[in-house]
């Protein structure tokens, strides 16, 4: 699959099957996030990759609409240094979350971004040390609806070009 049909086809899937994912289909996802760019290379995030149901449903309660997590084969939680440090924090994590999507999308994985709201909780739900922050985490398995990876881009569902673009000046 070329990177364009990639995003023009890209779904989001929030229900999958109850099926793992094989340990190198989730070594290739979370290289993608490694790999993916970041400003001035500081790389400035860790991932904590996650299959535990039970940790899964418990990370799943910490965002208003996080609950996809709970049936996911894999959850990726993207840590960063303080998000109110630096702007480009939280945009390079998105960054290695956009990549991670994309390659699971080339494996046939589906996936789904949640933001997470419930701080204190995720952090004593996964252990992580106090200098590391939790805002996003992305679910990941194979669609229990399997159609929505083949299914053409819907009509109507995007904004045009010209709806979306201001040329030189507003």
């Amino acid at each position: 699959m070329n990177v364009s049909d990639a995003i023009r086809l890209k779904r989001a899937v929030r229900k999958f099957q109850d099926t793992p994912l094989p340990d190198d289909v989730i070594h290739a996802i979370l290289n993608a996030g490694r790999r993916s760019q970041s400003s001035k290379n500081t790389q400035a995030w860790k991932f904590i990759a996650i299959r535990d149901k039970k940790i899964l449903k418990a990370l799943s309660d910490c965002g208003e609409w996080a609950g996809h997590i709970a049936g996911a084969a894999l959850c990726v939680a993207i840590l960063t240094p303080d998000p109110n440090d630096k702007f480009q924090i939280m945009f390079d994590a998105g960054q290695a979350a956009a990549f991670m999507q994309l390659a699971a999308w080339e494996l046939g994985v589906g996936s789904c971004p949640a933001s997470l709201y419930q701080f204190e909780k995720t952090r004593e739900i996964l252990s992580f040390p106090a200098e590391w922050h939790l805002r996003i985490a992305v679910s990941f398995g194979y669609a229990l609806e399997e159609e929505k990876l083949s299914a053409p881009p819907r009509k109507g569902g995007r904004m045009t070009l010209d709806e979306v673009v201001h040329w030189d000046k507003w």
